[in-house]
């Protein structure tokens, strides 16, 4: 980068460098006293030892000064100029300690390093003039060495070709910025200043710097290039990456080779949203280059489901106990993801305390500032830093690099532990809907199933999603299936009722068989075999209409299982309402006086039987033709099933259709019991109470049951009132003389019957 920057600073000298001086001839000049501690030729090309200066440097004289140029120990030049103009009186005094590397020239370019990080902080207790600001520790940092480097590796190229700067010479300061901005703050007043002080006590000529090749860090580049801006100075930044500086109000001669932080902000936020981290913590530096990488981190994962864990700052300069706090929050969080905002400088002394605190399992994820420092992938840092991931800046190809890269995804290694899954609450499963935590962020959330009928496919539904009217959810709440379809159909109970309404139709036909081979038999004949008949018929019927209730629903089966258990039924009453009268009226024709039975002869008790069958014909008739019984979907009684059921149409017909059956029943109770006194061994005036005790009963407790069932259970217990009235009516009335005819033929007699039989 550092190149890089060379080069534009020598575009930049072709197009702004005046006419006349091109002329003018020079040459980089070498303190002899500095220069043989060189010892070594730099070319374009190799760096080699100068056999001339070996001699030289063995007979060299130990230096008088206390304060050696850091240049010395490198084997490079490490000059100063007798050409400067003074800035502020006393300033480079101070500042003599951070001279690193000087080469005169008849323009001279700054430049700016962080050779040494870890600055040792000053006394400034303003009691006393402050001291020279020391970089504290011994160890150089090869990278911004390399820089330097190629800086001085530009300017001899610039200063060996003879159609960049003919007849003009280039020179170089280079200061070491320690990374700290104060101190790169006084390296530049030292480069506006002139690296000595000789004599003059003001400013005698422009100074001959040109531009600054700096800085490395960004908070640094915002102080230079204030500083420099009133001058009309340039600065080339080879890795200031700040968002902040492309501001050309606020920063109009500074320049970068570097691209802006914006970009790789919206790189590191779109990997967290591929890799499904929601749940990361955020490390930056305690500068610009921290404060606005991490603001516009912030801004670009508003619309998306990434939330921030927390956000700590390390401090500078940097405090074991503020890395131990930081430390604490990242042990304790519950997030595996930290993205990192902080330079090198920053990051090797917080990481020295942060590998002594054994934290494993985090998986970093840096900016360009951090990722690509090659001294963290050596093997020191591989059991916390390994498997760190972020991006660089593009430095050139490499043949069939990007292919390989673009096939390498951490979810394709999910034995990796250096890809955890980091988030604040595990994803929910189709099935579920998030449910926000009260005062926590949004991807903290509570995963709640779905309410039946509702369903969610996704990972991470926010709502559920209601299913169609004719559809409800599986048990897992991840699919609508079809609604099952329920009516009383031949299954167990279905089966049951037919058994019983076959059986109960066969018990009839047989009773009705017996009736008509003993026909001519006393008990026949006496009880009024005609009526006997009719009922027999119209029990038939009644056995047979519950085969109506079974099977699905038609609108035809809706209209006939009503109309013909209510028109059966009062047929069957009717007729027994018409045995019930004769049997009153035979005992009470015996009394003197009486000739009730002129009016119930045959005709009389046909007329009596079809005039009640025809009102409950009429009320039917009345129903079908205002609103008729229709069959319809009840999905409201079991929202998971569809229950067909047939619709009575109008409650009010249906309800007048059972109280005029149970206003027969009534009459022919109430009549039957006046009756049961009556003399004769066999009076059926008793059977015909009983038979209506049954009936009224079942009946009753038919309305409470049929109301409260839904669908096909209402149809079943319709179907068990009419099973049950009528094997009711069927035992009391015909049992007894069944018994007679087949068991007892000997009672089978018109005196045992009439109570008058020998003894």
């Amino acid at each position: 980068m550092a190149y890089y920057a060379m080069r534009m600073m020598e575009m930049w000298l072709n197009s702004n460098m005046p006419h006349d001086a091109i002329e003018l001839a020079g040459r980089i000049v070498y303190r002899a006293d500095r220069n043989i501690n060189s010892g070594h030729v730099i070319s374009y090309k190799d760096v080699s030892t100068d056999p001339a200066k070996v001699e030289v440097v063995a007979n060299w004289k130990p230096p008088s000064l206390l304060s050696l140029s850091y240049g010395a120990s490198w084997g490079l030049p490490a000059t100063t100029t007798t050409s400067y103009c003074r800035f502020v009186d006393g300033f480079t005094k101070l500042a003599t300690p951070l001279h690193t590397l000087v080469a005169e020239g008849d323009y001279v370019i700054g430049g700016i390093f962080p050779l040494h990080f870890n600055l040792k902080k000053p006394d400034l207790n303003s009691t006393y003039r402050p001291p020279p600001i020391d970089c504290n520790g011994h160890r150089l940092y090869p990278r911004a060495f390399r820089w330097a480097q190629t800086m001085r590796l530009a300017v001899e190229e610039i200063n060996q070709n003879p159609v960049l700067l003919p007849n003009h010479t280039l020179g170089y300061t280079i200061f070491d910025s320690c990374g700290y901005p104060l101190t790169g703050q006084r390296a530049v007043l030292s480069m506006l200043n002139g690296v000595s002080e000789e004599n003059s006590s003001m400013c005698t000529n422009a100074s001959s710097l040109l531009a600054v090749i700096g800085a490395s860090g960004s908070a640094q580049s915002i102080v230079l290039s204030r500083i420099l801006q009133p001058f009309r100075i340039p600065m080339i930044s080879y890795s200031s990456s700040c968002t902040c500086l492309s501001d050309r109000q606020k920063y109009p001669t500074f320049f970068r080779v570097i691209p802006s932080d914006d970009f790789q902000v919206k790189a590191i936020a779109r990997m967290l949203v591929h890799f499904n981290w929601t749940w990361v913590g955020l490390l930056r530096g305690d500068n610009d280059y921290g404060r606005f990488a991490a603001k516009g981190l912030l801004k670009e994962l508003q619309e998306t489901k990434v939330c921030v864990a927390y956000q700590e700052m390390i401090p500078l300069p940097y405090t074991h106990q503020g890395g131990l706090r930081i430390m604490k929050v990242m042990h304790s969080s519950t997030a595996k993801v930290v993205v990192v905002f902080a330079g090198e400088g920053e990051m090797t002394t917080f990481l020295r305390d942060y590998m002594t605190q054994n934290i494993t399992g985090i998986q970093w994820v840096g900016s360009e500032a951090f990722i690509s420092v090659s001294a963290f992938s050596e093997r020191e840092y591989y059991p916390y830093l390994g498997g760190t991931i972020g991006f660089g800046t593009r430095k050139g190809h490499i043949s069939r690099l990007g292919d390989f890269l673009q096939t390498v995804n951490p979810k394709r290694y999910p034995d990796n532990v250096l890809v955890p899954v980091s988030v604040c609450s595990a994803s929910c499963l189709p099935g579920f809907r998030k449910a926000v935590r009260r005062g926590e962020p949004i991807c903290c959330f509570d995963c709640i199933p779905c309410d039946s009928g509702k369903i969610s496919n996704q990972t991470n539904s926010v709502d559920c999603t209601i299913c169609p009217e004719d559809f409800w959810s599986n048990n897992d709440r991840i699919a609508c299936i079809s609604k099952k379809v329920e009516y009383l159909t031949f299954d167990s109970l279905g089966i049951a009722l037919t058994v019983m309404s076959v059986v109960g139709a066969c018990f009839t036909l047989a009773v009705c068989g017996v009736f008509f081979c003993h026909r001519h038999t006393a008990i026949v004949r006496v009880n009024n075999s005609e009526l006997s008949f009719f009922i027999l018929f119209a029990l038939t019927l009644c056995f047979l209409c519950c085969l109506l209730f079974i099977g699905k629903p038609t609108y035809w089966s809706c209209i006939m299982r009503h109309t013909a258990f209510s028109i059966t039924f009062s047929l069957c009453i009717s007729c027994i309402l018409g045995k019930t009268l004769v049997v009153l009226a035979a005992f009470t024709a015996t009394r003197p006086g009486h000739n009730i039975m002129k009016w119930l002869g045959p005709k009389q008790q046909r007329t009596i039987i079809s005039s009640c069958t025809l009102v409950q014909v009429v009320i039917c008739a009345a129903w079908l033709i205002a609103v008729p019984p229709f069959p319809s979907r009840n999905t409201q009684y079991e929202h998971s099933k569809i229950i067909l059921e047939c619709s009575v149409g109008s409650s009010l017909a249906f309800w007048c259709v059972l109280g005029y059956i149970g206003l027969q029943a009534c009459l022919c109770f109430v009549l039957a019991f006046l009756a049961r006194k009556l003399p004769g061994k066999f009076n059926e005036a008793k059977f015909i109470t009983f038979s209506m005790l049954i009936f009224c009963a079942v009946w009753l407790a038919f309305i409470p049951a049929y109301i409260s069932s839904p669908g096909n259970y209402a149809d079943a217990v319709e179907s068990f009132a009419i099973l049950a009235s009528s094997f009711g009516l069927l035992f009391c009335l015909f049992a007894p003389k069944s018994y007679i005819i087949l068991l007892k033929p000997e009672k089978n007699t018109k005196q045992h019957l009439m109570g008058k039989e020998k003894k």
